[in-house]
């Protein structure tokens, strides 16, 4: 449906009374993208429009990118070099980057320790 699809390996089941928060892009307020979320049972959850607060962990994870990738850098050389070093660093900061939000382990250790229980939502 629309190019949308459950990750590798997730249950359609697993997401039933998910709650699916977003802005209030066209993608997310789209008719075709309702329906597909109403299909799995999942519930969508907007923001105020213009408030960054409701997208507070985006809104770090984008600032520490900029201050760790983009410090003193301007320009890339070209596109490409610019991916590859997004990339690596998105690999670094989910693979070894310990972060204070899971007592400073890495996001893949710390998942891996702890097993993901999904409520259904109000």
């Amino acid at each position: 449906m629309g190019g949308y699809k459950i990750a590798p390996g997730v249950s359609p089941a697993c997401v039933d009374g998910a709650v699916f928060h977003s802005d209030h892009g066209s993608v997310y307020t789209s008719q075709t993208f309702r329906s597909y979320c109403s299909s799995l049972g999942v519930r969508q959850s907007m923001g105020a429009v213009g408030t960054s607060a409701d997208n507070a962990l985006a809104e770090s994870f984008n600032a520490t990118l900029k201050r760790e990738v983009l410090r003193d850098r301007k320009v890339f050389d070209n596109p490409i070099a610019c991916r590859q070093e997004v990339f690596r660093w998105c690999m670094r900061y989910n693979t070894r980057r310990r972060h204070s939000w899971c007592n400073l382990v890495a996001p893949d250790t710390f998942e891996a320790l702890t097993s993901a229980t999904l409520t259904k939502a109000a």
